[in-house]
Formats: structure tokens, sequence, C-alpha cells
């Protein structure tokens, strides 16, 4: 009985070094993205950025939708990182979030989104408008 209790922590130890390489093996890049939104109940957004990764600029197509209260219409310039992917690719999903905010003017903006590859990002920006939200909102990514 020990040598099998001795053999389930060896594989467990095993698996964990090999799950563990497959994290490290994760890379991160750098982010810019311009987004423009508008709505009255429903909302809409469009717009574009660039992944830097590995050396590398990858053009981005950005789309969106939400729903909730929303009111008026912004621009958004965001920067920061994408952490969690292993290639360009992977930053190319549908992130979603719920939240609420106003801008009357210029504001602040801060957001970490994840995708449903795990690709996560961290975002610092400006917006500029007037707009009113109270919404669910999903963010499509893609590669252009």
């Amino acid at each position: 009985m020990q040598l099998n209790s001795a053999l389930r922590v060896g594989f467990l130890a095993m698996a964990a070094l090999v799950g563990g390489a497959s994290v490290s093996n994760a890379a991160e890049g750098s982010v810019s993205i311009r987004i423009l939104k508008a709505g009255f109940v429903v909302g809409g957004s469009a717009g574009e950025g660039v992944l830097t990764f590995n050396g590398r600029r990858y053009p981005l197509s950005i789309g969106g939708l939400s729903y909730g209260f929303t009111f008026g219409a912004s621009e958004t310039r965001f920067r920061g990182r994408v952490t969690n992917i292993r290639r360009a690719s992977d930053i190319a999903g549908v992130y979603a979030q719920g939240g609420a905010g106003a801008a009357v003017g210029r504001g602040a903006q801060v957001i970490v989104l994840t995708n449903q590859k795990g690709a996560i990002l961290e975002l610092t920006g400006a917006q500029s408008g007037l707009i009113v939200s109270l919404d669910l909102s999903g963010l499509a990514l893609s590669l252009k």
C-alpha cells in the first residue's frame, strides 16, 4: 500500500510539473485599442487596434453590442497588456462584461477582461464624449 501511495504522489508531482510547464509557456503582449460606442437602450461599439507580440504588430478589429440602459456616445482609447497567450490568435474572441459608467467630457477607464481562450486584457484609457450606461456588453476582438 505504501508503494501505491508513493507512486500516486510521484505521478501527481509529475503532472503538476508538466501542467506548470504549459502555463509557463504563456506569454504577454501589448495592446492599443480605439473604441467608439453609441446607444439608446441597445448600444453598439466598433473600433480597431494593434497587438504587439513577439516583436510583431498585428492589426485588430473590434465590434460589440450592449443591452441595458445606454444613452449617448463616446470614444475610448485604451492601452495595456494581454497576458496568458501562446500565439497572437489567442487574443481573438469574445470578452463579456457588466458595468456602469458615465462620461461627460473626459473620464478615465480601467478594465480587465478575459476571453474563452483564457487571454486576459488589462487596459487603462481615457474616454471622451457624453454617455451614461448600466448594461451588459460583449466585445469581439479579431485579427485583421
